[in-house]
């Protein structure tokens, strides 16, 4: 039964049920492939009556409707100088639905580097939109823009949850929607140079607005809505970081704050409301520098910088941790400190952070060493990432320092292994076979992740699609788990304060344990690049943009039905 478009794995059969093909004219997305397509995905709960014909599309691009005058009479007004103003100076309600709203932070609460923005005179502050309309910009960073027809209509039409995938190919990026029958993407915008990765916020996801950040060979960061077809340019021109941009990840729970990794070795904090401002980092190898980023005295001794040892932060003037809110006695911003990006800025190697194959569940972190990545751990205190120098590093993210180091091959050089950590126990537990070439990508299917065993998929340049099944007992001495997403009563400490060493060496092969994978899947076609789980379906795509969609067997389909019925009970 196993074939091009069908594979059997043990909890049933798998089949191709949507494709999208790239044309063969590569001019139509602005040139050859240089980076690989990566792909981004958001689950949007549409109401099940109609609430009104008034939202705002992409179909303005294409002149607008009779109810344009209207959607501009609700948009944020704008200065002169084109910026948009914050909710403080408009204070018109509805704007935002409210669970995109960021809370306020109590002035008994210590301000931390995920800290909510404080509030004047203790007005909640809306999240505001991007500043710029893409149907009116006169930006050469933007080439050309191309929508699907009737796309008002399409999206005011839809009902129950609703898939929208995102994708780089070239020059372009594509907004299109899972399982649609349409050939055309929902929108395609070509810019002037390559987007290398991009991520969506599905905490601030809605029928009316949805936040989009990609990222830019350039270095450059755009914030998109492709709903409102409004944008704004971060790191514009590459003012905070020229260095090429590698992932984008929002903060999870966060409204605003995402954080993106460059080519250099650093990842950068950054607030998708704030402008850019006058930011030059610290040297690691010049002079010594205090907390604050200035320059301590040369009769110091310096101390060449250990990236296995510790992180290098440059903090802002502004950063929450050293401003303490930045906010004068009469309860105005402090001019000098006024909030700007970055937020912070964090060296961590001296080679390329890039690529997407690190992901953290409960208990444990899988990661491949061909490319390299950074990702949240579910409780949003703890980032692990991965660099080209071999080492996966385990970063306490308010307290902006490492908790551990792991040495992922004695040799710090690429191979095919999954390798499978428990920061809690502070090892590397097993190593995963199957694949014949550099492992590009992988992630969790939290479908079937249930505490005690763990499912997780890669792809790699050898065309094989591959899926691990872990079990509890192999990876932790603790059998009673929480879910791949969910909590745990007893959570083991892995903080600051722990006597254990903090750099850990590679262990040799005969000292971990060795996990076979329960599929291998052959898939013809370029190189696969990107694979994730949805609800409904698998997801593969390769190099050149070909995406394909492997329906779950119906017993999983009907698992994740009744995961989202007890998430949502009126859907």
């Amino acid at each position: 039964m196993d074939n091009e478009s069908t594979f059997v794995a043990p909890e049933g059969v798998y089949t191709v049920i949507d494709e999208h093909k790239p044309l063969t004219v590569l001019s139509a997305y602005g040139g050859p492939v240089i980076y690989p397509t990566k792909v981004s995905s958001v689950v949007v709960n549409f109401p099940a009556t109609k609430q009104g014909s008034a939202a705002p599309a992409f179909v303005q691009l294409l002149g607008g409707n009779k109810e344009t005058k209207k959607d501009k009479l609700n948009l944020p007004k704008e200065r002169e100088d084109g910026q948009s103003l914050s909710s403080s100076d408009t204070p018109d309600e509805g704007d935002v639905p409210p669970s995109t709203q960021e809370h306020a932070s109590t002035s008994q609460e210590p301000h931390t580097l995920f800290s909510a923005n404080p509030t004047v005179s203790g007005k909640k502050r809306q999240a505001a939109r991007p500043k710029n309309s893409i149907r009116t910009t006169s930006s050469t960073f933007i080439t050309r823009i191309q929508t699907a027809e009737g796309l008002s209509k399409t999206l005011q039409s839809k009902q129950g949850d609703v898939t929208f995938l995102f994708y780089n190919l070239s020059k372009s990026w594509m907004w299109l929607e899972s399982g649609s029958k349409a050939k055309d993407p929902l929108a395609k915008i070509t810019f002037s140079t390559h987007p290398t990765c991009h991520d969506v916020n599905a905490t601030t996801a809605s029928p009316e607005h949805l936040d989009v950040i990609i990222g830019f060979s350039s270095g450059d960061l755009v914030w998109l809505d492709p709903i409102t077809s409004r944008y704004a340019r971060l790191n514009k021109q590459g003012c905070i970081s020229n260095s090429p941009c590698t992932a984008v990840r929002w903060v999870p729970s966060s409204s605003t704050l995402f954080l993106a990794s460059h080519a250099d070795g650093t990842i950068v904090v950054y607030d998708k409301e704030r402008d850019d401002g006058a930011f030059v980092p610290n040297d690691p190898v010049g002079k010594p520098s205090d907390p604050m980023g200035a320059s301590l005295s040369e009769d110091r001794p310096q101390k060449e910088w250990d990236p296995t040892d510790s992180i290098f932060v440059t903090m802002p003037p502004w950063h929450p941790v050293t401003s303490g809110g930045s906010f004068a006695s009469n309860g105005k911003p402090d001019k000098e400190k006024a909030a700007k990006n970055p937020v912070s800025h964090w060296r961590v190697s001296r080679r390329s952070i890039v690529g997407n194959a690190l992901h953290m569940a409960e208990r444990i972190v899988v990661q491949c060493l061909a490319p390299t990545d950074f990702v949240f751990s579910p409780d949003v205190k703890y980032v692990g990432a991965i660099s080209e120098d071999g080492c996966l590093r385990v970063i306490d993210a308010l307290a902006e320092q490492y908790v551990m180091v792991f040495e992922v091959s004695m040799t710090g050089g690429q191979d095919d292994l999954l390798t499978i950590f428990s920061p809690w126990e502070q090892r590397v537990v097993a190593r995963c076979q199957g694949h014949s070439s550099f492992v590009s990508a992988l992630a969790f299917d939290e479908l079937r992740c249930d505490g005690r065993t763990y499912r997780f998929g890669s792809v790699g340049e050898d065309n094989k699609l591959i899926l691990v099944r872990t079990v509890g007992t192999l990876l932790i001495d603790n059998a009673d788990l929480a879910t791949c997403s969910g909590t745990s009563q007893a959570e083991p400490s892995i903080g600051l304060n722990s006597k254990s060493p903090r750099y850990h060496t590679a262990p040799s092969r005969n000292e971990v344990a060795v996990v076979q994978p329960v599929l291998i899947k052959n898939i013809e076609g370029d190189l696969l690049t990107a694979t994730s789980f949805l609800p409904r379906s698998i997801l593969t795509a390769t190099k050149a943009g070909h995406i394909k969609l492997w329906i779950r067997p119906l017993a999983l389909r009907a698992r994740a039905k009744s995961r989202a019925a007890d998430i949502d009970p009126l859907h």
